[in-house]
């Protein structure tokens, strides 16, 4: 029997937890729609709607079907995405990615009209556009980091200008940000939302999204440009960079093994805070419920809630409709 302090005070935590009540009266952490980015793949072409390996239940879409799949997602209180564009055609230089009339600006100027309180955010990269699965464009066998900011630049200026509220670096090119930013003042688009890929690091748990968004390199690897995993303090140098050249989110990528980073950036900048739990974190859990070995819903509350836990303000995640969901009926 626990023992009454020697003041009289008989300190029992069970207390606050006989019932889901309340429990619920005095939870620390909670979740709430808003804070839910949905990633969406779109793909050339018409009537197309493909379910992709490795990623039950999330779909590559043409633009035609765009719609259907955006009113789920809002349906349920969704009221952020962020698009990756898969081109019919690639080239060594990633034109698709910064071309008037590739997948994304294309799709951007589809929904807006009829999504208009939807935040539409735009991945900006040339993975998906390269033929060589590359960040960047190429000097012999290296990522030319200053020969690809100016494409990345004219990629996010022609987002914002197809109506993107977010534009989203993500190629990990050292000055990103800054060259973005300059781009779109110069453009008229100075109120473009910019949202760095700060601190994203070289890991395995990519591996389904490259499946994807047909992205990954056919030689070498990134982690000449991504961050080295074990570098915290590193991390916190690429998160203050890309506050001081202007980005006004930043991010940690992946997520689940990156919480000590995301705690650690929350304590450091006062600044919206992004985590994305990215597609191996998302395939894990699928295939575990899957198979039985885990549930899914109660999985899904308790890796959502241990992101925001640690300081994440925005969640970038694949189960952002099913949590969503979750979320509205009480979990």
């Amino acid at each position: 029997m626990l023992e009454p302090k020697a003041d009289g005070a008989d300190l029992r935590a069970r207390r606050l937890r006989k019932s889901e009540a309340m429990r619920r009266m005095v939870r620390e952490t909670r979740l709430h729609e808003d804070m839910l980015v949905a990633p969406v793949f779109v793909v050339e072409g018409n009537h197309v709607k493909e379910e992709i390996d490795g990623m039950p239940g999330v779909s590559r879409y043409s633009i035609d079907e765009l719609p259907k799949h955006l009113e789920g997602l809002t349906g349920v209180g969704v009221r952020s995405v962020i698009f990756f564009g898969v081109p019919g055609s690639k080239d060594d230089v990633g034109t698709g990615a910064y071309s008037r009339d590739g997948v994304v600006p294309r799709t951007i100027e589809a929904v807006r009209p009829s999504f208009p309180e939807l935040v539409l955010m735009a991945d900006v990269c040339l993975c998906e556009y390269t033929s060589h699965g590359h960040c960047g464009v190429l000097s012999g066998n290296i990522v030319d980091n200053d020969r690809t900011l100016p494409l990345l630049a004219r990629a996010a200026v022609e987002y914002a200008r197809a109506g993107a509220d977010v534009v989203a670096p993500s190629a990990m090119m050292d000055g990103q940000v800054s060259a973005i930013r300059k781009a779109l003042a110069g453009s008229g688009m100075d109120e473009t939302v910019v949202m760095g890929y700060s601190a994203k690091h070289a890991s395995a748990f990519y591996k389904p999204f490259r499946s994807a968004a047909g992205s990954a390199p056919s030689f070498g690897d990134r982690r000449s440009y991504q961050m080295e995993p074990g570098n915290r303090r590193e991390a916190m140098r690429e998160i203050r960079q890309d506050i001081e050249e202007g980005a006004d989110i930043v991010m940690v990528k992946p997520a689940l093994a990156y919480l000590d980073v995301i705690s650690e950036a929350r304590r450091k900048f006062d600044v919206p805070l992004a985590a994305y739990n990215v597609s191996g974190e998302y395939s894990m859990l699928k295939a575990a419920s899957m198979n039985g070995w885990l549930d899914e819903k109660q999985a899904v509350q308790e890796v959502l809630t241990g992101i925001r836990r640690a300081g994440a303000d925005l969640i970038i995640t694949y189960f952002a409709e099913q949590a969503a969901g979750w979320i509205r009926e009480g979990w």
